[in-house]
């Protein structure tokens, strides 16, 4: 463990395994920080003389700011906060329609968001109550660094926890920004088994009040187990997974025949909200707007961003974004619209709403219209970090020839779909994590496809290439342990004499979910310095 970086890869979706993308051998060079640590004095500065206030948000604590580099520094607050998870199986019925079997958290769709400062410990002990099923937590997107077995992946990190058992995770929180976590076990968080995470720092553009975390999620009426069942007999087919019932904005919808709710949010003309968006879905990708009022987005993932002006935001599957909303029209009821974007996954029968309610007006239906969203792209924007970060491209350049790999569909035993990196899918054994095999020495089975990296601090590129005759979906693809530096992206096979000219190597957009095009390649990199076994997954789940 002291030298070598394992990644493991699994796509959810179709009861199937996905295998890592081959790395390329360690950049030598580190990275490259281009911070004006003048201007960064000088924001200190003012910092220690104003603190975190609606008008001063890109301050924190003394030493602290919207420009201080996370993957080197945190706040050491010494605070934890606990929380206590306990697995239930049950019914639910957030849209109103008939009940169904869920797996819930405390018996709630919607559990209350885990909320902590920068630099705080989390402490979050679960208890498994299901009757005859195994689980495990995630916690998406965070760092963990130099705390693996606290991801929370069964067969990688973890045995899973047994029914009865009990367990408690604890990690540092090193970032700020939004997130939220998830059961790895199976599909069981399309059965709702999901939360969100507030993590309380800096911003690049400051407001007024923040309003919290809105998960944003597709919703079935079968359950996750008979949702997968009927994708595998439509994969055999070649035929799309099923679709969608409805979508879900923070835990509720109303449905086709009128019952359920939308959730409401108030607001007050003339102040600036903060509002944390997540794509918890297991299917979809989403697009969402808030009628006439443009987003101001100011962190992607984990990542703080030179604020930028949209109408609308696609979110894949996993991915974050903090915005901020200016309540300054006509007093009066507002639709928040989340769409399924069927051109980059499955769709859904009904679109997601909610009601943004100015204070004093009564609440009723909005009669506000769509803003007009071209439904033609499945990209992700490309973002600039506030903390800027190079990549050395020289080593990429000379070695470009041997990056590309594949990954595509193969029919297993009884018709199986089974989606695959290089013509193998990743197969681990439960009750022998891949964990153990590197604690102990002992070698790691080839069905576990693993990848070793050597440690510390180098680059590692991948080119994660689809293959051309496999279905055309695109991918969210999401690495545990590690933010990425998402240097391009394109259609067909990754050329390197055409396509290196494209890569971006100066402050490219960094995050850790991002969406590979249907039949194309996706470009990116990363520093191998947070040793551990950890997974690289597509985040589709049905």
């Amino acid at each position: 463990m002291k030298s070598t970086l394992v990644f493991g890869v699994v796509l959810f979706g179709l009861a199937s395994l996905f295998a890592n993308a081959a790395a390329l051998p360690a950049e030598n060079t580190e990275l490259i920080p281009r911070l004006d640590s003048r201007g960064t004095s000088k924001l200190s500065a003012f910092c220690a003389k104003h603190g975190n206030t609606p008008g001063t948000r890109q301050c924190w604590t003394p030493g602290f700011t919207a420009e201080t580099d996370t993957t080197t520094s945190w706040p050491k607050t010494g605070v934890i906060r606990n929380y206590d998870f306990h697995i239930q199986n049950t019914t639910c019925s957030p849209d109103g329609s008939n009940p169904r079997v869920c797996i819930l958290i405390n018996g709630q769709i919607r559990p209350p968001t885990i909320v902590a400062n920068w630099g705080d410990t989390i402490r979050v002990t679960v208890h498994n109550e299901l009757q005859s099923n195994g689980t495990s937590i995630h916690w998406h997107g965070l760092r963990m660094l130099n705390n693996n077995l606290n991801d929370g992946v069964n067969g990688i990190t973890e045995c899973a926890l047994a029914p009865g058992d009990s367990k408690t995770y604890e990690f540092t929180c090193t970032e700020y920004g939004t997130t939220w976590f998830h059961s790895h076990f199976g599909a069981q968080m399309a059965d709702g088994l999901v939360g969100t995470i507030q993590i309380n720092g800096p911003a690049t553009a400051d407001y007024d009040v923040d309003l919290g975390v809105m998960p944003i999620s597709d919703w079935f009426y079968t359950t996750a187990f008979q949702t997968s069942a009927i994708a595998m007999q439509n994969g055999q087919k070649n035929l799309l997974p099923p679709f969608a019932d409805n979508i879900l904005v923070n835990g509720t919808a109303k449905n086709a025949q009128g019952g359920g709710a939308w959730n409401r949010v108030t607001i007050e003309k003339g102040k600036k909200y903060r509002l944390r968006l997540v794509n918890t879905a297991s299917d979809a990708n989403m697009i969402v707007s808030l009628d006439g009022h443009p987003f101001l987005v100011i962190a992607n993932d984990f990542v703080a961003i030179e604020p930028y002006r949209t109408t609308h935001l696609q979110i894949a599957i996993g991915q974050r974004y903090d915005v901020v909303i200016t309540a300054d029209q006509l007093a009066s009821n507002y639709w928040f619209r989340a769409q399924a974007n069927s051109l980059c996954s499955s769709s859904s029968a009904r679109e997601g709403r909610a009601i943004f309610n100015y204070q004093g007006q009564p609440v009723a239906d909005p009669t506000s219209t769509a803003e007009s969203i071209p439904f033609t792209e499945c990209g992700d924007p490309i973002t600039t970090p506030k903390v800027p970060i190079d990549v050395e491209s020289r080593t990429f350049q000379s070695q470009a020839k041997d990056l590309p790999v594949m990954f595509g569909p193969v029919k297993a035993n009884h018709n199986t779909l089974l989606w695959t990196i290089n013509g193998t899918s990743m197969a681990v054994d439960h009750g022998h994590p891949t964990f153990d095999y590197i604690a102990k020495g002992i070698n790691i089975p080839k069905s576990y496809n693993v990848v070793r990296v050597p440690l510390p601090s180098k680059m590692v590129y991948w080119i994660i290439q689809q293959d051309p005759h496999a279905i055309p979906i695109d991918h969210p693809i999401h690495p545990h342990g590690h933010d990425f530096f998402l240097l391009g992206k394109g259609k067909g096979q990754f050329d390197p004499e055409r396509d290196f000219g494209q890569l971006k190597f100066m402050n490219p957009t960094r995050r850790d979910v991002a969406i590979l095009p249907a039949s194309g390649w996706l470009a990116i990199a990363y520093p191998a310095d947070n040793p551990g076994v950890w997974l690289m997954h597509c985040h589709i789940v049905s």
